[in-house]
C-alpha cells in the first residue's frame, strides 16, 4: 500500500494532468457542455491547490505540473473531447482511491469526497456508471441503470 505522501504526490500529478486535459478538451466541446467542463476544471484546480498544501503539510515538496501532457487518444471533435473528459475523471478517481486506501482521518474524508466527485462527473460526461470507480478491475461499459 502507498504511504500518504506517495498517493498525495500521484493525486496532485494527475490533477495537474487534469487541469491539462480540460484545457484540451474545452476549445472542442459542443456549447451545450462548455459550462460543465468550465466547473470541472474549477474543481481539479482546487483541488490540485490544496493537494500541494497538503503535500506540504506531509512534509514533501509538491510534484510540479509538466509543460505538456499526452493524451491517450486524439480529440478533433466533440466526441472525443467528451471521451476525453469521462478518461479524465476516470484516471483522477482511481489515484484518489489509492490515497483513500493510504489515508486517515481528515485526509481520507477528503480523498474521499474528491474520488466521489470524480465518479460522479465520470457519469455525466458517460452517459452511465461503472460499478466500482477508481477500480482498475472495473467493467470497461458503463453498467445500465436498475429496473425499479
Amino acid at each position: 500500500m502507498a504511504q500518504p505522501l506517495d498517493a498525495a504526490q500521484a493525486a496532485l500529478a494527475a490533477e495537474h494532468a487534469a487541469v491539462y486535459g480540460y484545457g484540451v478538451l474545452g476549445g472542442r466541446l459542443a456549447e451545450a457542455r462548455v459550462a460543465e467542463a468550465r466547473d470541472a476544471l474549477t474543481g481539479h484546480r482546487s483541488r490540485r491547490d490544496l493537494l500541494a498544501r497538503t503535500v506540504r503539510d506531509l512534509g514533501g515538496s509538491p510534484v510540479a505540473a509538466a509543460a505538456a501532457y499526452a493524451l491517450p487518444f486524439a480529440v478533433p471533435d466533440a466526441g472525443a473531447a467528451v471521451r476525453l473528459a469521462a478518461e479524465l475523471e476516470d484516471r483522477v478517481a482511481g489515484v484518489y482511491s489509492d490515497l483513500v486506501r493510504s489515508a486517515a482521518g481528515p485526509l481520507r474524508q477528503e480523498a474521499a469526497a474528491a474520488l466521489r466527485e470524480a465518479a460522479v462527473r465520470a457519469v455525466r460526461w458517460r452517459g452511465g456508471s461503472v460499478a466500482f470507480p477508481g477500480l482498475a478491475e472495473r467493467p470497461s461499459a458503463p453498467v445500465p441503470p436498475a429496473s425499479t
